[in-house]
């Protein structure tokens, strides 16, 4: 059983901050923190100092903790992480190179070797970048760290176990529970860099006395495994159950849903992750996304970009909005870039054609997953920093036809604290202890006729995907078999 007085924490690794929330069994947040990130973007390339990430945390727990009732008692936290992120270090967790970010492109080569090995890998994934990083910095004992066991080392001294949903990219076979050794042998990667891996909500150990001074958080609070960030807000979505879906609107673009069964994909685009009961969480990560805005209108209001866009439904220009080379999801296609067909009017209507040009990759996803035969039949959920955008909540149910719900909170950072109150609970299913924790706040309908209008610019979208090469034939015939069709519960 849950302990219904204590407060749970969730750290929430991000790609610009470091975000901590302070949760009750029953999702009143009692505190939260946040603390800026950087990094360093040079064409395909994207790393992170990950010793700021410490810095961050730091700073984001005790602003969380500040607000925490006198005597409360943490009763434990878990931390999620961007997928794909990694980096060496050390035996003792010191790092030992950059962090090479989730959308990192350079080891294509790598990824390359790793396809003709056998493994369904995508060239921004982890084992590639492991690879590349073994050609940069190998010799000596080295270790290769997911970034949350990076700040896992920190809180409890030693480097942990990687979770088995951080370790998919990284080419953990998650049907077999096991590190395929003999392909890995083949690709070079030698014995020990490695981790052992467990299963998310796994107790890793607890917060050191030097980690408490350091942040704020009790020595002896227990730590445990945690998911990826797109699975952490599949949590803090409650869309747990079988059929259910999670579109998380960050700097990038998540579909994360649930089912029975693993959702086969040949192409490798989608994938599956597993929950901690059993269920298999299948989904995949786009490289459009709010960071298309801010790096087109680095200093706009959004409130006030958002209420200019309003006259524009649809934009006189269409926009697959990507920031930099690649894209993963709904295709796979490392020499994607970014596009805009027609001229917008002004900055507003270009504001609009990328708010909707998110929008069409997320019914483009939708309409891959249907191609692929995924459950679809059970609710929507928005979460994410983009969730916070009303205007743009409204706006995306009118271009997917289906009403979303949006909960209270729509940080990753929920998942984790749900996570750690499982792995402490010892019983029941996770789906149970997400949807005590998920307070919905309002459910957007699409407006009647609405999802009309946007039809004609996503078919043109669709063709401009596919005569580029980028985007299967037979997945954009499919999309176009299903703009008019009620799509709202498929």
């Amino acid at each position: 059983m849950v302990d219904e007085d204590a407060g749970w924490l969730g750290i929430d690794l991000g790609t610009q901050s470091v975000r901590v929330l302070l949760v009750t069994a029953d999702g009143q947040v009692l505190g939260s923190g946040s603390a800026p990130l950087t990094g360093r973007r040079d064409g395909v390339r994207h790393e992170q100092d990950p010793l700021r990430w410490w810095a961050a945390l730091c700073t984001a727990s005790r602003a969380a903790l500040g607000s925490a009732p006198p005597g409360l008692r943490v009763g434990g936290l878990a931390v999620c992480g961007t997928s794909g992120t990694v980096l060496l270090t050390d035996g003792s967790g010191r790092p030992l190179s950059p962090a090479l970010m989730y959308d990192d492109g350079r080891a294509e080569a790598e990824a390359a070797r790793v396809r003709q090995a056998g493994l369904a890998v995508q060239d921004t994934w982890a084992l590639p970048k492991a690879l590349w990083l073994l050609g940069e910095y190998g010799g000596g004992s080295l270790r290769l760290t997911h970034q949350p066991d990076l700040i896992v080392t920190r809180l409890t001294g030693r480097p942990p176990p990687a979770d088995s949903s951080h370790a998919l990219k990284t080419g953990y076979d998650l049907d077999g529970d096991r590190w395929p050794e003999a392909a890995l042998a083949g690709l070079g990667v030698p014995d020990g860099l490695l981790p052992d891996v467990v299963h998310p909500g796994t107790r890793l150990g607890e917060v050191s006395a030097a980690a408490a001074d350091a942040t704020g958080i009790p020595a002896g609070t227990p730590v445990f495994a945690g998911m990826t960030d797109g699975c952490a807000a599949q949590i803090a979505s409650g869309a747990l159950r079988p059929g259910s879906w999670n579109s998380v609107l960050g700097t990038t673009l998540v579909l994360k849903g649930a089912a029975r069964d693993p959702v086969r994909d040949p192409a490798g685009v989608v994938y599956n992750h597993r929950a901690p009961d059993g269920t298999w969480l299948p989904g995949g990560a786009s490289s459009v996304g709010a960071g298309a805005l801010s790096a087109r209108f680095p200093d706009a209001d959004p409130a006030g970009m958002d209420a200019r866009a309003a006259a524009y439904e649809p934009s006189r220009a269409v926009a697959y909005p990507l920031v930099s080379p690649g894209e993963r999801f709904p295709f796979r296609a490392p020499e994607a870039t970014g596009l805009i067909l027609g001229d917008p009017a002004e900055d507003a209507d270009l504001w609009a054609a990328l708010l909707q040009g998110v929008g069409f990759a997320e019914r483009l996803c939708l309409d891959y997953l249907h191609h692929l035969g995924a459950p679809l039949d059970g609710p929507l959920t928005f979460t994410g920093g983009g969730a916070r955008s009303p205007y743009w909540n409204q706006l995306r149910a009118d271009i997917l036809g289906r009403p979303a719900r949006v909960p209270e909170q729509t940080e990753p950072a929920l998942g984790m604290a749900a996570l750690a109150a499982y792995g402490a609970s010892g019983a029941g299913a996770l789906a149970d202890m997400a949807e005590r924790m998920v307070r919905v706040r309002t459910v957007v309908a699409p407006r009647p006729g609405r999802t009309a209008v946007f039809a004609e610019p996503y078919a043109r979208l669709v063709d401009a995907l596919r005569d580029r090469g980028w985007l299967p034939a037979p997945v954009a015939a499919h999309a176009h078999s299903r703009l008019s069709r009620d799509t709202s519960a498929s």
